[in-house]
């Protein structure tokens, strides 16, 4: 028999506010954060796009994490271990000091049947940029801890050792469906009772000192090009889009944890997760295949996975870049699965893309917008690509089941689908 895996809690690092809950109020007012880029890109190149959403100062030493450690962590690393902590923390843990320095346990439970998961787009190419940098210039202050900062799985490994966790630990490197399909491997895990418990998300860090990475996404021609008004540059699923709006990265942590177990310690918990599924186009290394024939395979999957019809769904989180061809393609996939009627936003119309961290993001959204019954907007709509029910204005309304899905350089599909918990 499947086990019910429900999400006891989340934890958040944006741009638009640290700690889920005024991540969330800033959701629902439709706050975004839009900046011009570093002034100091400009030495190197003469980019198309101007903006993008940097990240709010962060003290990293408040949220658990000391000077020295600091040195020897890339950012990406450090936001999924902040979203760790606070996911923790909301979902009632203790964290008891361990024997090993700045180091803890999770208080009552076997660190073997708790895992971790975490997707990442680039890992640690920040540090990678800086250090190529600083090699050529034959720079004395080359860091001996490089290798471990840049790999890939720093993020998850660095939140096993401060909670000395001894399960599963992962890393999917997926681009922009990361952070969805290391939530749907830790519902498998639960459910599956190879763990009791998971801590699952995505984290990314965007930023490097001169401007390498977002050149990389201007120069592909996928970022916002109407750059004249900031506030509007934004625009998923409005006829007037350019491209998506840059983040500078993030972090989004969610806890996953077998009904059962949840319901003996007491638990508040936020949603179930009931399905997930993932498909792959075979179609192009930076395009959606034209037809969305296995985008629509991967949302029927997913629904089939929850034993659930597709009139059953009072929600869409779609992934909703802002580019012309996505939008356009995955308006009509949703619109054959789901008809016009049903609820559609874009998370990324608020925080932009933060890439391996997005589908986090927004499952994070989904669990919210289920347990409150309101959802944000999505910004900056005034004339839509399609005759889809986007979200206009953040009135109250009943979903019960909600979907959140995410599609990926490459080609990686991933769709997960949540469901209100009415016990």
């Amino acid at each position: 028999m499947k086990r019910r895996v429900v999400i006891a809690a989340g934890g958040a690092v944006g741009a638009i506010g640290i700690g889920v809950e005024q991540f969330w109020r800033n959701c629902l007012e439709g706050t975004s954060v839009v900046a011009a880029i570093p002034a100091a890109w400009d030495a190197y190149a003469e980019p198309h796009s101007r903006l993008w959403s940097p990240l709010p100062e962060i003290d990293f030493e408040a949220l658990g994490i000391a000077r020295t450690e600091r040195l020897q962590l890339d950012p990406f690393a450090m936001l999924a271990f902040a979203a760790a902590r606070e996911a923790l923390l909301n979902a009632g843990f203790s964290l008891q000091p361990a024997q090993r320095p700045r180091a803890f346990s999770i208080a009552g439970e076997d660190s073997a049947r708790i895992g971790v998961f975490l997707g990442t787009g680039i890992g640690g190419a920040g540090t990678f940029l800086h250090t190529h940098a600083v090699h050529l210039s034959r720079g004395p202050r080359y860091n001996p801890f490089v290798v471990s900062m840049l790999m890939p799985n720093a993020g998850s490994a660095l939140i096993a050792n401060k909670f000395s966790v001894h399960g599963p630990n992962a890393t999917y490197c997926v681009a922009c469906a990361s952070g969805t399909v290391s939530i749907g491997n830790a519902h498998r895990a639960v459910r599956d009772g190879q763990v009791e418990l998971a801590i699952a998300g995505g984290s990314e860090f965007l930023h490097d000192e001169h401007g390498h990475i977002f050149r990389g996404f201007d120069i592909a021609g996928t970022l916002v090009r109407d750059c004249v008004d900031p506030g509007s540059a934004n625009r998923p699923f409005d006829e007037k889009r350019s491209g998506f709006l840059f983040s500078q990265g993030g972090a989004a942590v969610l806890v996953l944890e077998e009904l059962e177990h949840a319901l003996r310690r007491g638990a508040s918990i936020m949603a179930e997760l009931v399905g997930f599924a993932e498909t792959f186009d075979a179609h192009s290394m930076m395009s959606l295949a034209p037809d969305g024939a296995q985008i629509e395979r991967a949302i029927r999957a997913s629904l089939a996975d929850a034993g659930l019809p597709a009139g059953a769904v009072g929600y869409v989180n779609a992934h909703g870049t802002g580019t012309v061809n996505n939008d356009a393609i995955e308006s009509a996939i949703i619109e054959r699965v789901f008809g016009r009627s049903v609820p559609v936003n874009s998370t990324k119309s608020l925080l932009g893309h933060t890439i391996g961290a997005s589908g986090a993001f927004e499952a994070l959204v989904t669990a919210l917008t289920l347990r409150d019954g309101k959802t944000h907007i999505n910004r900056n709509l005034e004339t839509p690509c399609s005759g889809l029910n986007y979200v206009r204005s953040a009135t109250a309304f009943d979903p019960q089941v909600g979907l959140s899905q995410s599609f990926a350089f490459g080609g990686h599909n991933a769709v997960l689908v949540l469901r209100r918990y009415n016990g």
